[in-house]
């Protein structure tokens, strides 16, 4: 398999999926203001929508979009736990949690990262992450993951999404339940194995 990333993009989430799954893979950089790989090859022509994350499988195939390619690799070794089995309850209140993270976390830092956005405007969506976050928190009152006691890639999808808090201004560590979460999630050795191979731990 090939993943197509970016360091420090939503890419990490499966990169640690991998990691934590311990399944052999390839990486690809991808520069994603120039659309190119690292070796120069066009990287619209292999995900036309030119985001990270794309998972490349060994049959040519190309999967695109976190959450589908984080489902898809924790079914490769369902034993891990890292989502519950396809068909339960538990699939879906993870499939909740991971749209939640993406249209509600993940998107709603987008407008930060832009030097263009006005900053009125980013002043409105810091607010809205923040009460979000909140709602999250109080989520995680009485359970140490999204899903109780199991360890999911949802966990893991908070836990980069949550990172960008330091990069953008919003201050997620007044959210105690959330720091703990990223507490643990930060000690998996797949965490900082995925840190060393994307050259981001110092």
């Amino acid at each position: 398999m090939k993943l197509y990333y970016s360091p420090g993009a939503c890419s990490q989430v499966p990169h640690i999926v991998l990691h934590e799954l311990g399944l052999p893979h390839q990486l690809v950089r991808v520069d994603l203001a120039a659309k190119k790989t690292e070796s120069g090859a066009d990287y619209l022509a292999i995900n036309p929508k030119g985001c990270v994350p794309a998972l490349g499988l060994d049959d040519g195939f190309v999967l695109t979009e976190g959450p589908a390619i984080d489902q898809y690799l924790a079914d490769l070794k369902p034993e891990s736990g890292l989502a519950p089995v396809a068909g339960s309850r538990e699939r879906y209140v993870l499939q909740s949690w991971l749209n939640f993270i993406t249209s509600d976390l993940h998107q709603g830092f987008s407008p930060l990262f832009k030097p263009d956005v006005p900053d009125a405007y980013k002043s409105m969506a810091r607010a809205k992450l923040e009460s979000k976050f909140a709602y999250v928190d109080g989520q995680l009152a009485h359970r140490s993951y999204l899903l109780g006691d199991q360890y999911t890639v949802a966990d893991t999808y908070l836990f980069v999404v949550s990172g960008w808090g330091k990069f953008t201004g919003v201050d997620t560590s007044r959210f105690t339940n959330v720091a703990a979460l990223r507490e643990r999630v930060a000690a998996r050795p797949a965490v900082t194995a995925m840190l060393k191979a994307e050259g981001l731990l110092r």
